[in-house]
């Protein structure tokens, strides 16, 4: 096989991943909340526990993808995600259930970091901007798609399908990994065969050099910034059942209204990925920052569907711009340790999907009675984010 073939299935791989994910991580919330009756305190708590295991399942496996291969590491983790999803199925306890997302989580950090490296592995520095746009791309269409159609899967096929159906895709994932393992080793006896000479490393983006901060303070503001989109972005799915009783929508309602920030961060992915003016722009990432605190607190105070949809239009592209950042420069700037950024890059992605829920489920466990003390909590934790990009963008 040819080295863009490898690239396609690797795409491929990331699209199958992200709608098995998007689906199992959105839906859950409906899942314990029609059958365990969880509010959203209930609901942040078990968010912030799937991102405390995230974080360092998320360092370990980038560790763990670099020294042991990016396939090995798939293989395991698909083979670990395909386990834990059935076993939650067969759960019929909280315990049982929470449990098994936390053996779900471990695997799936075997998953993210290599899939991250491989698309930009053996790549020039325009192969690498070129094949982390077409990833971002892939993966915010499926998750779009996901939790577009989710509610009406999750309507349809009844509750239970919130473990099957990731498992199933899961399982069609590890056996495209086993195939992938042993293409690879044919087409490396080849190259060697044929004594291909290696692809240059990539190099670092030529507007790098014009900017008043070196490369590296960019991939800091970026590891900064990334977390605390997540503190938004996680807080939002976990309350999201909440916000769908306090609106009068079904699942199947929610999955058409509540998709529009997942197309707008995939717009935003194909803007970024064909036009790189923004690449080491302060500005750029400063404004999506702002546009951050702003639309997430107008999405969960809305009381009318149409602020609602407005808001996310906004939500949409400051995460995009936030995650391309971070994962655009952990490629361009990571070198030759493109799995173990990935797994940084993925660990700062944890650190901001436990901060946000634990921040919003403490003030709704202390102030129960305020239902909106918990989205206001979040906001002031985006705003001390706020200020630490500006320090750090300050700093000499």
């Amino acid at each position: 096989m040819s080295s863009r073939q490898f690239k396609s299935f690797y795409f491929a791989l990331a699209a199958l991943n992200t709608l098995a994910t998007t689906w199992f991580a959105s839906y859950l919330f409906f899942f314990l909340r029609d059958r365990f009756g969880f509010g959203n305190r209930e609901n942040l708590w078990v968010s912030a526990l799937y991102g405390f295991v995230y974080l360092f399942a998320a360092w370990q496996g980038g560790k763990f993808a670099q020294r042991r291969g990016f396939i090995t590491s798939l293989k395991v983790g698909f083979a670990g995600l395909t386990v834990m999803t059935i076993v939650g199925a067969l759960m019929d306890s909280v315990i049982g259930i929470l449990l098994a997302m936390v053996g779900y989580t471990v695997a799936l950090l075997f998953t993210w970091p290599a899939l991250e490296a491989l698309v930009s592995e053996n790549e020039t520095r325009a192969g690498v901007q070129h094949n982390v746009g077409i990833y971002n791309c892939t993966w915010a269409l499926a998750g779009a798609v996901a939790y577009f159609i989710g509610g009406k899967l999750y309507d349809w096929l009844g509750h239970a399908a919130v473990f099957w159906v990731p498992a199933a895709i899961f399982a069609i994932q590890f056996a495209m990994a086993v195939w992938l393992g042993s293409k690879k080793v044919e087409s490396a006896q080849l190259r060697v065969e044929g004594n291909d000479a290696p692809i240059p490393a990539p190099q670092v983006d030529e507007n790098a050099w014009h900017q008043p901060v070196p490369p590296k303070r960019f991939l800091q503001m970026a590891w900064l910034a990334n977390p605390f989109a997540y503190v938004g972005i996680n807080t939002v799915i976990a309350v999201m059942p909440g916000v769908a009783s306090k609106l009068g929508l079904s699942p199947t309602q929610v999955g058409l209204c509540c998709s529009v920030w997942w197309f707008a961060r995939l717009a935003t992915f194909a803007l970024l990925w064909q036009w790189r003016g923004w690449h080491y722009s302060f500005r750029w990432l400063l404004a999506a920052f702002v546009m951050l605190v702003g639309s997430f607190m107008l999405l969960l105070l809305a009381a009318q569907i149409s602020l609602l949809v407005l808001a996310q239009v906004f939500f949409g592209f400051a995460v995009g711009l936030i995650y391309y950042s971070s994962l655009f420069y952990s490629m361009d700037v990571g070198g030759e340790t493109q799995g173990e950024h990935g797994g940084l890059h993925e660990a700062a992605i944890g650190a901001g999907v436990f901060a946000g829920p634990a921040v919003g489920a403490t003030a709704l466990q202390l102030l129960p009675v305020h239902s909106n003390n918990g989205v206001f909590a979040v906001g002031v934790l985006l705003l001390v984010g706020l200020a630490g990009l500006l320090g750090l963008r300050w700093k000499k």
